[in-house]
């Protein structure tokens, strides 16, 4: 394990002082309950502190960054900049899951790729980087791998709106969302959802929430339908 987090430090940019705090970051609860270790050992809390240091950078980057935003549209903006979504998709960007310790049950059912899973392990890392480093080297981390990019991430916020408005502009059949299953304990539940034009599906998702896991069947669609606009010409 120590050569994966060796590579995810050049992955990152980042060398930790206290490489345990990577190692703890990297931690799923599923990983420690299965060797039944003490729950402050698995990755939560330092969920719960990266989580307040990401709330606060993205707020002070749009603060300063749109200087006539009003109030009500910086929360809305900031909530998709750092939703689930959004941060499984830049924890995808560079890997996060490869460098898990999982335990068997939640990596034999793709615990790896699983939003829920990715988004929380994001704010870990923040969280290990801030206690390393300092605000200053989370800031840095923050800026380089989430607030980038920023007009793809906020798809995620407006996928069901926009969804909703290609299928409409294209003439298509109706647009709906099929919830496909649920797991995990009732405060931790996932669920899975694909989006469908008529009875072809489109794009699935998982969430902690179905209308998140609708969010992120939307966006898969809008990349599929854009992708296949792409190829119509060719054909």
């Amino acid at each position: 394990m120590n050569r994966k987090l060796e590579k995810l430090e050049q992955v990152i940019g980042y060398r930790f002082r206290d490489k345990t705090l990577l190692s703890h970051a990297m931690t799923h609860s599923s990983y420690a309950n299965e060797r039944h270790w003490e729950k402050a050992r698995n990755n939560e809390r330092l969920e719960f502190l990266g989580d307040a240091v990401l709330e606060l950078v993205s707020s002070d980057f749009l603060f300063q960054k749109s200087g006539q935003m009003p109030e009500g549209e910086m929360t809305r903006t900031r909530a998709s900049m750092v939703c689930e979504q959004a941060l499984a998709y830049c924890a995808g960007e560079i890997h996060l899951g490869e460098y898990l310790l999982l335990g068997r049950g939640e990596e034999a059912t793709g615990g790896r790729e699983r939003s829920s899973v990715v988004s929380d392990a994001m704010e870990a890392l923040i969280g290990s980087i801030y206690l390393d480093g300092g605000f200053a080297s989370a800031k840095e981390f923050i800026h380089r791998f989430i607030l980038n990019d920023l007009e793809n991430k906020q798809l995620f916020y407006d996928s069901k709106t926009i969804l909703q408005e290609m299928v409409q502009g294209m003439g298509k059949e109706t647009l709906t969302y099929e919830l496909l299953g649920e797991e995990g304990p009732e405060h931790n539940r996932v669920y899975e959802t694909c989006a469908k034009i008529g009875g072809r599906e489109i794009g699935r998702g998982q969430g902690r929430s179905k209308k998140a896991a609708e969010q992120m069947a939307a966006y898969k669609g809008i990349l599929k339908l854009k992708e296949e606009g792409a190829r119509e010409p060719e054909e």
